[in-house]
This record gives C-alpha cells, sequence and structure tokens, in this order.
C-alpha cells in the first residue's frame, strides 16, 4: 500500500479563496493542496454560494454534470455541478460546484441570514443536498475515490447514506470515510420532523439512531457511521470522549468510538506565517538574527503610542473577544497585570461588554496597555513580528493557530493546557533548557497571573529568554507534516476490515 495513489474526494462546505467563515476555509484549500503535491489525486466538492465569482474563477459548465436530480422529502430538486481548479497552484486539483439557485447561488452569505443574524431556515436541505450530490457526482462521472474525507455537521449524512440506503450497491459499498471534526460546538440539530427529508431508514429516527435529545443532528451521523473520526489536535480528541463540558452532548458515542479516533493539529500556511519572508513586517527575521525583531517591536510600540524600551516586554494578544478564548480571566486579572513591567496590545472582536472594557482600560492605563478593536490582517502580522509574549488562555481550542504563528516567530506563547494549545506549546524548564511557552492548567486567573510573571521575570534573562526563542522558532507546523499524518491515516483506514 505504501506508494499507491490515492484518490481522495474532499466534501467542504467553504474553501478559500473562495469562500470563507472560519479555519475550515484554509485547511480545505491547504491540506488537499498538499496531499496533491505529494502525488494523490484529490478532488474537492463545495456548494457555489452567491459571492463565488464565476468570471474570476473560470468556473465552467460539466456536461455529463447538467441538470442532476435527487430527492429532497417529496421535493425533486435540480442541481448542476460545475468545475474549476483551485488556483495558483503548481499541482492541480479539481473542485466541483455544487450549483442551484435556490439554495445556494441566491445567497452571499454561507449559514446565516445577514439580514436577521439568524440561521437560514433550510439548511437542512441545503446540506441534505450536498450531501446527496457527492453520490450523483461519483456515479455520473465514474470516478471512484479510494476515500471521501468529510468535514463538519454539513457533511455529516454521507456516511450514514454510504451505510444504510447505499450499503448493497456494488459502487458505493467499497467507500471508506474519514470524518473530521473542527469543532463539536456546530452540530447541525433541527426539528425531528426533518429526518423524513433525508430518506435515511426509519430505524434512524430515535436517539439511538441519528437523534439527540429528540433533534435531529448531522453531526451525529457522521461520528455513528464513518469508518474512522479525527478532530484537530490529539488532546481535543481525548477531551471531547472524556470531558463533559467538551463533549457537548456526545461523548457516550466519542467514548464508544475512542479507537478510531484520531487527532491531527493543522498546518498554518508558511508561506504566509514566516518571519523570513513576511512582507508586513519592516524587518524580516529569522532564528539567526534575533536582534533584528527589535525593529518590528519598536515599529510595534510606536504604532500603539508607547515608549519603546527594549527591556520592557510587549505582550501581544490576537484574539475574538469571548469568554471562550480566556478573555474573562485576562479582565478578572487585568488591574494586576497592569502592575506588571510590561506593555500590552490588543487586536480583536466580540462581545459588546469586552469593546467597553477593553476601550476603557486604554484610557486608564494609555501609557502600557493599547488596544484595536476589528480585525486588521496587517496590525496581526506586526503582533506576531513584533511583541515578545503572546497570551492565548483559551477555556477550549480545538486547534488554534495563533499560537503556533507565534513559536515560528519567537513570540513566546503564554497558553492554558487545553486542545491544540497542550500539543504545541510546550513549558520551558529552566533545568534543562527544554520547552517553548509557559502554560498553565486551572482555568483560573491567578493560575494566568502567576505564568505571566514567571514569563516577565524571564524575559529579563536575555540568554535563556533568546534560547526559548530558538525552541519555537525550530518548530515543523508546514501542511507538509500534517498532510503525512492525515495520508497514514487514510492508509491505515484503507487496510482496515471494518
Amino acid at each position: 500500500m505504501s506508494s499507491k495513489k490515492l484518490k481522495i474526494l474532499f466534501v467542504t462546505s467553504e474553501v478559500v479563496p473562495f469562500v470563507k467563515t472560519g479555519g475550515l476555509a484554509d485547511v480545505s484549500a491547504a491540506l488537499p493542496q498538499m496531499l496533491a503535491e505529494v502525488g494523490h489525486e484529490v478532488r474537492i466538492v463545495v456548494p457555489k454560494y452567491g459571492a463565488v465569482d464565476d468570471r474570476k474563477f473560470k468556473i465552467h459548465e460539466v456536461v455529463r454534470l447538467k441538470d442532476l436530480t435527487v430527492k429532497i422529502g417529496d421535493k425533486d430538486v435540480v442541481f448542476s455541478l460545475k468545475s474549476c481548479f483551485l488556483p495558483g497552484q503548481k499541482v492541480r486539483v479539481q473542485i466541483y460546484f455544487l450549483d442551484n439557485h435556490e439554495y445556494f447561488g441566491s445567497r452571499n452569505s454561507l449559514y446565516m441570514d445577514q439580514n436577521t443574524g439568524k440561521d437560514y431556515p433550510d439548511n437542512d436541505e441545503r446540506f441534505i443536498l450536498l450531501n446527496l450530490s457527492v453520490f450523483e457526482l461519483i456515479s455520473k462521472l465514474g470516478w471512484i475515490p479510494d476515500i471521501i474525507h468529510c468535514n463538519e455537521w454539513q457533511t455529516g449524512l454521507i456516511p450514514a447514506y454510504l451505510k444504510t440506503v447505499y450499503k448493497d450497491d456494488p459502487v458505493f459499498s467499497k467507500f471508506k470515510t474519514l470524518f473530521t471534526i473542527h469543532n463539536l460546538a456546530y452540530q447541525g440539530e433541527f426539528p425531528k420532523t426533518v429526518f423524513d427529508k433525508t430518506s435515511l431508514p426509519k430505524s434512524l429516527n430515535t436517539d439511538k439512531g441519528v437523534l439527540r435529545d429528540g433533534k435531529m443532528n448531522f453531526l451525529k451521523a457522521g461520528l455513528m457511521f464513518s469508518d474512522v473520526i479525527n478532530t484537530v489536535s490529539e488532546t481535543y480528541a481525548n477531551e471531547i470522549r472524556t470531558d463533559n463540558e467538551l463533549s457537548e452532548g456526545l461523548k457516550p458515542l466519542l467514548a464508544k468510538r475512542k479507537n478510531d479516533l484520531y487527532g491531527i493539529v493543522n498546518g498554518i500556511d508558511t508561506r504566509v506565517w514566516n518571519p523570513e519572508k513576511d512582507n508586513h513586517l519592516p524587518k524580516k527575521y529569522s532564528s539567526k538574527n534575533l536582534e533584528a525583531k527589535l525593529v518590528n517591536k519598536e515599529e510595534l510600540a510606536k504604532k500603539f503610542g508607547f515608549k519603546y524600551d527594549e527591556e520592557v516586554p510587549i505582550i501581544g494578544i490576537v484574539s475574538r473577544l469571548y469568554n471562550i478564548k480566556g478573555v474573562d480571566l485576562i479582565s478578572e486579572v487585568f488591574p494586576d497585570l497592569m502592575k506588571l513591567n510590561i506593555q500590552m496590545v490588543l487586536l480583536g472582536t466580540g462581545d459588546r461588554k469586552y469593546h467597553t472594557f477593553f476601550e476603557k482600560m486604554s484610557h486608564k492605563y494609555r501609557d502600557k496597555f493599547a488596544t484595536y478593536l476589528g480585525f486588521n490582517d496587517e496590525l496581526a502580522h506586526l503582533i506576531e513580528g513584533g511583541a515578545d509574549i503572546f497570551l492565548m488562555p483559551s477555556r477550549y481550542e480545538p486547534c488554534g493557530l495563533n499560537q503556533m504563528y507565534s513559536l515560528v516567530y519567537g513570540t513566546v506563547p503564554v497558553v492554558r493546557e487545553t486542545g491544540g494549545l497542550a500539543d504545541t506549546v510546550i513549558s520551558f524548564n529552566e533545568k534543562n533548557g527544554e520547552g517553548n511557552g509557559f502554560v498553565f492548567k486551572k482555568y483560573e486567573g491567578k493560575e494566568l497571573l502567576k505564568e505571566v510573571k514567571k514569563a516577565v521575570k524571564l524575559y529579563e534573562d536575555k540568554k535563556t529568554w533568546a534560547k526559548i526563542m530558538r525552541n519555537g522558532m525550530k518548530s515543523d507546523f508546514s501542511w507538509n507534516s500534517s498532510a503525512k499524518k492525515y495520508i497514514d491515516l487514510y492508509k491505515k483506514i484503507l487496510n482496515s476490515n471494518n
């Protein structure tokens, strides 16, 4: 099996550069691209929302995939699959866009109605269509993948259809499925009546089947029926099957499937996040010339109106401002943080009460705290490149990217031990000089404060600090290493006889 070229059909609800609401879109472009570059054949299926520009991306019709019909409940739904390639890459990855005006084309936004701020009421039918379209695509094209790689609740019915409706179909019965959870909190829950639209066997219309607490649950269907499940870090994989809060009501099922549950940390885009090539930085640098980083620090201090002082560490925060990100802990110990010899900058948006709080603090402590409430990509790069310490005290974090950017940029992270943070940041050990950051376990303000104080104290010891920075900068978070792990997992799935 070792060098066999695999055929992988990657099904997702968003892909950059076409559409994006979150990290899933980045993964859905980077992983298939990397798999293709190491010799596998990957094709992607994604809905064609109104915001996708046909002309710009040269999206064209495919004669064999035009005007196909599936049944959703009693409704005949007609759709086409159009095609193009992932732009700007040396190895071509083909994309199939699910084209249906009523469900996707007439709306620019992906899941939520911008006018009401609520989910579209027909999200159930929209994503039933996405799941069914995959079977039409395969049978009309005659392209038979080895693995269907499903992502998030929007693709959860695919494994269920394979193991029930299509289980005796000679074309489909051979497929294996991998289901990736990017965030367990999003489950695709709908009223019980939605079950009848799915055409799944009636026996599944219970809480023992694909319902949870009497509601139709797309994610649960994917977790029950996929051959293997993975999520975006090893620690998160353990947390969701053992921790009542993080398992989001699916602990019994995940615990039952623990032998089929894996964790693989996402990669980062090293073309965009690399201090040696980052055009957003006033000065590029590497672990060989750490002093060049100070040019960025000075620029960062200047931008936020601080008096620049090489001896005073700047702590950076780039985050959505919600409790799950640990912002409640930061605000709780804020006056104590301000007693330390530090400067601190924050970039982010979120909960109104935190906007008000940080706005107020930036006036009260204007010589050492500044905030930018909004999103600003260039500033995010400058904070990663110019800060000395990066603070990321999340309550939970399936994978997390900013701690990886920070490590690569020699901006030493202070994190809570959870999910992907626990898998990438290793507490610095003064005795043996190993480790790349500072880690606290208990979700408490005083624990966070203790770790920050430790970091600020060690910052005074320039030699030790440079060692911690270099330890982090050695990390390999490229998609290359994540893709290898996915390939091993695909092969494991194909070699098992379940």
